[in-house]
């Protein structure tokens, strides 16, 4: 196994890495510079584009452009103009909420939780955005939202409460995109840190960052720790598979203090690519709308 630091721009709070197939890029998040940003799978052909509010996550849409989850609600962001354009308040006239971690279902429906901006209180919920901007509230009582992915067959959705220490499982109907039946997938009350983003690999297994303990950690279908993988930092907060065959884990970091903290590797907020883990990833959908 190799790790390799791809950028060292030292993201405030670098999120929500997305892998495209079709572009062969890689597309992040610094939560609060904000601004998405992209570059090929070495790191090179760096390009960037400013929005005007925290952002929590982006997908790629397939007619062009991104949907951004920023504060406030969903948006689309133009590539060519860099122009954003609000379609959708998620908790209006709510001051404490935000729009978090998203994920496109394997039917090209985009998920994005919120979370508690001072990640306390339960105030934050679970939405599905359709192709037709239609916005649906699946969940709520969530602390801070993180890690949504899709089992191969996209009928079971995983979702991370980090401020419960817990991933959850729902029954995922791919025909409507409502969620069932949720259930504890794993519990991190005996781990050294906590769920942050998460995704699947192509045998099923969940992978999920710990944030503030520096590690990959690979469930299996039943919720037991399979591998766990240590990182340069402890401040990683999400990953995506990608490159040519689908095998760089591509791991996203923090710079920000934790808790009035500063990270003590001097790496902290630098993207990563993690290489041989023996293990591909999934192609990640686009947004059909």
């Amino acid at each position: 196994m190799r790790i390799e630091l791809l950028t060292d721009q030292r993201d405030s709070l670098g999120e929500g890495p997305l892998w495209d197939v079709a572009e062969q890029r890689l597309y992040w998040i610094d939560s609060y510079a904000p601004a998405v940003y992209s570059c090929d799978a070495s790191g090179g052909e760096r390009r960037s584009w400013r929005v005007p509010e925290p952002i929590g996550s982006l997908a790629l849409r397939e007619k062009g452009g991104a949907i951004v989850a920023l504060r406030s609600g969903f948006f689309t962001l133009d590539f060519d103009t860099g122009a954003v354009a609000r379609l959708a308040e998620t908790q209006p006239g709510a001051l404490r909420p935000r729009l978090n971690d998203g994920k496109v279902d394997r039917q090209g429906r985009f998920l994005a939780g919120s979370m508690d901006f001072e990640e306390r209180d339960p105030v934050g919920a679970l939405f599905r955005l359709d192709p037709d901007m239609s916005v649906h509230r699946l969940d709520d009582g969530i602390v801070c939202s993180n890690g949504p992915c899709f089992s191969p067959d996209g009928r079971i959705l995983y979702f991370a409460d980090t401020g419960r220490r817990v991933i959850y499982a729902y029954d995922y109907d791919t025909a409507t995109g409502d969620v069932l039946s949720r259930r504890v997938f794993a519990s991190f009350e005996t781990m050294r840190g906590l769920p942050d983003g998460a995704t699947v690999d192509a045998e099923g297994f969940v992978w999920s960052v710990e944030v503030y303990a520096g590690r990959l950690v690979r469930f299996d279908p039943n919720g037991v720790v399979e591998r766990i993988v240590n990182l340069p930092v402890e401040s990683a907060t999400s990953l995506t598979f990608g490159g040519p065959d689908l095998d760089i884990a591509y791991v996203t970091s923090m710079a920000r203090p934790f808790q009035g903290n500063y990270h003590r590797h001097r790496e902290a907020g630098g993207l990563f690519a993690v290489h041989g883990l023996g293990v591909r990833g999934l192609p990640e959908p686009r947004f059909l709308g």
